[in-house]
């Protein structure tokens, strides 16, 4: 899809790539870069603030600007100044950015549904329709939905809220209530709220200050839910609330001690256990309880071991453990009931292999349906459990992502799979557990002129400077794609926790491609794309192989003609944010322009910091900065840290002041220390949202404001040519 903008236009010689003006650093400013030199860009006050760590002191002259209660004059003043900074240097984009919101949202569907899911006595689904933002929730009795009941209407609970999202919610054993957690600050604090589904009237319970989890007790008569410290924001109580009675009240059930850990619930799938999950980024277990207990106590599955991980599901007597229990890439075992203690007595159902990784499993009656992945290729299998018969299931594509979700009920006769890859929409099938055979359930419609032929995916390796290879997934249109070196690169990263961005399709990059742009995804260490070692790889005292990969990726595809090595841009978020602030510090030539949304910058003093949401759980991912060999490693590649006087890409940096994962506070002293050091005149753009948090705008239609705003940045960085 092409289109003329209203005050410019942007010639398809522009997009699809036209000659090399010669090296980045040379070519003609662009409209935004001309703008912000002729603007005065905010300038913030420096007060030298002296940090003194293992006999290291480092001067921090923009610490004054972290406020806790978000409520300092001066700093949302300069909030202010800067996103109004960002509105003066972006004037002349406001109508393409409305027309690449209106093309976005053209791509989407205004009237959807989902594909029920059948759970109890009931199939749940939900719809939008028409420009409403938010979904609305409802249950029938069969899976055509001829008898529709309305749960929870979202655009109703989001009315006077700027923002507002959904967390978790949950029906009672009965059917008879629904209780809700609710966001209207976007801290990620929930409030917790019960309905009547009978009458439609609301229960005087109400409960603050939890976590978004909900599992209810068998007797209708209570559920369980967690209690966050309001400081930390860390969820760590476990609560038994009675309906009618105060939360004042509530009977305190699990007391997390390790500030290292996250809290969970769940229940299995025959209802007759409730999971509470203990988790930290190396070690992982559970305790237990007995959901038809009105009095049960909480007691380990199994006792924690440093360094091993395991969760659990119930199949009649029998548990299945996927684990890590001498198997880097995970193993499935089970145990009977009584033998749960006896490690002895476990026995695999999925033998490791160091070679395949273990990612997600699925139990049924019958049969297991379980996922692997090799050298970054999904397969996934359907076990006869009495026979052991095995049928591998067939997708057209070579890459793709895959999910099981949907699947409640342990009789289903069919496993619900969620299927996506660069060039399809995402899928849902089902496929018969007795043949493997698929059923078509549905399709995200993409509106307008799509086509998915005209578009082509490769998947390939680039050997980074230590002779791994790192996979990449390429996707682009092919009538406006030659492997010439002229094409622009949009190139995303991630790259922690061991988070894996799968290749799955997106509607709104079309934008891009459609335009030219080649969209990478480099899936660097710190993921578990190869493995669970590809992630012990990129983390702790081997992090910087998570930038190294990026950066060798960007000269690889620059090298073998997959784009122009001068219109290059780079995005990444939260922890792919660092990933870009690494990045521009250690190869800033490399990229045009660069977007880092909500970014984790300010890596050792906020590692430094046990007061900082989410920091004492995250020792097992950075290191500990208390210990002088994780600081000084840290401090090594902490992009607030090693800001220097020299030149930097075009930079568009985006926050939210409710941001509870990572605070307002880092983006803003990174970007008033770069403005202070930096010695380029490319364009230097700020911009809070003043009413969300780490999510960005709540709502389906509010954030491709933002994606037109990212998108009309580098459109225009690429307008000079």
């Amino acid at each position: 899809m092409r289109f003329s903008f209203t005050t410019f236009t942007v010639s398809v010689a522009l997009l699809t790539g036209c000659t090399n003006q010669g090296v980045y650093t040379v070519v003609n400013p662009s409209k935004s870069e001309i703008i912000a030199q002729k603007i005065q860009a905010p300038v913030a006050k420096k007060e030298p603030f002296q940090i003194t760590t293992h006999g290291d002191t480092r001067i921090d002259n923009y610490y004054w600007m972290r406020d806790d209660s978000r409520t300092d004059p001066e700093i949302l003043a300069h909030l202010e100044q800067e996103n109004q900074y960002v509105a003066s240097v972006l004037q002349h984009t406001e109508d393409m950015q409305e027309a690449l919101f209106q093309e976005l949202k053209g791509r989407v569907a205004k009237d959807d549904s989902s594909v029920p899911v059948r759970k109890g006595l009931f199939y749940y689904s939900s719809e939008v329709k028409g420009d409403q933002e938010y979904r609305i929730y409802m249950r029938a009795s069969d899976f055509v939905g001829s008898d529709k009941q309305i749960i929870l209407d979202v655009n109703k609970l989001a009315e006077g809220h700027e923002f507002f999202s959904m967390g978790d919610w949950a029906i009672s054993p009965n059917d008879k209530l629904i209780a809700y957690s609710e966001d209207t600050l976007s801290r990620r604090v929930y409030t917790i709220k019960v309905k009547d589904l009978t009458t439609g009237q609301y229960l005087k319970d109400t409960i603050e200050g939890a976590s978004s989890d909900i599992v209810w007790q068998n007797d209708n008569k209570a559920f369980y839910y967690i209690k966050k410290d309001p400081q930390t924001l860390l969820g760590y109580q476990v609560y038994r609330h009675v309906l009618g009675t105060a939360q004042q009240t509530d009977q305190l059930i699990y007391e997390e001690t390790d500030t290292s850990f996250y809290t969970g619930l769940g229940k299995s799938k025959d209802e007759s256990i409730i999971y509470i999950y203990h988790s930290s980024t190396e070690t992982s277990g559970l305790s237990i309880l007995d959901a038809d207990n009105p009095n049960a106590k909480a007691h380990p599955f199994y006792p924690l071991e440093k360094g091993v991980e395991y969760s659990i599901a119930k199949l009649n007597d029998w548990y299945y453990i996927y684990t890590n229990y001498q198997a880097v890439n995970f193993r499935l075992m089970k145990v009977h009931s009584e033998n749960v203690l006896e490690r002895g007595q476990w026995q695999d159902v999925v033998a490791p292999n160091k070679d395949t990784q273990l990612v997600d499993f699925e139990l049924f009656n019958n049969h297991l349906v379980y996922e692997q992945r090799r050298d970054g290729l999904s397969t996934i299998t359907i076990r006869e459990l009495s026979s052991g018969k095995e049928i591998p299931l067939k997708f057209n594509d070579t890459a793709f992502a895959a999910y099981l979700g949907g699947n409640e009920e342990l009789d289903n006769s069919n496993v619900r799979i969620y299927y996506s890859s660069l060039t399809t929409p995402g899928t849902f099938y089902d496929f018969d557990l007795s043949n493997g055979k698929s059923t078509l359930l549905k399709q995200t419609p993409v509106l307008g002129d799509f086509n998915a032929d005209n578009y082509q995916s490769e998947r390939i390796m680039v050997q980074a400077r230590d002779g791994k290879q790192v996979p990449v997934s390429l996707v682009y249109r092919k009538d406006m794609f030659k492997k010439d070196g002229t094409n622009p690169i949009y190139q995303y990263g991630y790259g922690s926790y061991g988070h894996t961005i799968k290749p799955t399709f997106s509607s709104d990059r079309l934008t891009l491609l459609d335009r030219g742009f080649v969209f990478a995804i480099a899936h660097i260490r710190g993921s578990e794309m190869l493995g669970r070692p590809w992630y012990e790889d990129g983390k702790k005292l081997t992090k910087q192989n998570t930038f190294n990969d990026f950066i060798d990726v960007t000269r690889a595809l620059t090298k073998q003609g997959y784009g122009s090595k001068d219109k290059v841009f780079a995005v990444g978020g939260s922890a792919g944010g660092l990933l870009m602030g690494a990045v521009i510090n250690q190869a800033p030539e490399l990229y045009r322009g660069v977007a880092a949304h909500v970014p984790f910058v300010d890596a050792v003093t906020t590692m430094l910091d046990e007061s900082i949401p989410l920091t004492t759980n995250e020792f097992d991912e950075w290191g500990n900065p208390a210990e002088q060999v994780f600081y000084d490693y840290m401090k090594s590649y902490s992009p607030y840290d090693n800001i220097e006087q020299k030149d930097y890409p075009n930079l568009l940096v985006t926050t939210g002041l409710h941001d509870s994962q990572v605070q307002y506070f880092e983006p803003m002293k990174w970007v008033a220390k770069l403005r202070e050091l930096k010695t380029d005149k490319h364009a230097l753009l700020f911009k809070t949202d003043m009413e969300a948090g780490h999510g960005g705008a709540s709502g389906r239609f509010k954030h491709l404001r933002e994606e037109a705003l990212e998108y009309s940045f580098f459109l225009d960085l690429l307008e000079s040519d």
